[in-house]
C-alpha cells in the first residue's frame, strides 16, 4: 500500500529469462527488489534526461549563436593540432 492507503498500479511484463536473471541479480547485490529496481533505474533515467534538458538550454541561453561553418571547425581543428603540440614537447 502507498502513503494515504492508496493502492499500487500493478505491471506484469514478460522478458526474455536471461534478461529476468540480471535483473534479480543486479537488484539483491544492491539488496532490492527487482520492482524496487526498476523503478530506480527509471527515476535515474528521468534524472539524467532533465540534466541533458538543462545542459542543453544552458548552452542555448549561453550567448550569440555563431556560425559553425567549415572555416569554424578549420580554426578549431588549427588551435587543437597547435596546443598537441605544445603539450607533446613537455
Amino acid at each position: 500500500m502507498l502513503p494515504g492507503g492508496e493502492l499500487p498500479n500493478v505491471m506484469n511484463i514478460i522478458i526474455h529469462p536471461e534478461l529476468e536473471s540480471r535483473l534479480r541479480a543486479r537488484a539483491g547485490a544492491q539488496g532490492l527488489t527487482v520492482e524496487a529496481y526498476v523503478e530506480r533505474l527509471v527515476r535515474d533515467e528521468q534524472k539524467t534526461e532533465d540534466e541533458l534538458e538543462a545542459l542543453a538550454m544552458e548552452g542555448i541561453d549561453s550567448g550569440a549563436p555563431i556560425e559553425a561553418g567549415p572555416g569554424y571547425w578549420e580554426e578549431k581543428h588549427r588551435r587543437l593540432d597547435a596546443s598537441l603540440k605544445k603539450t607533446s614537447h613537455l
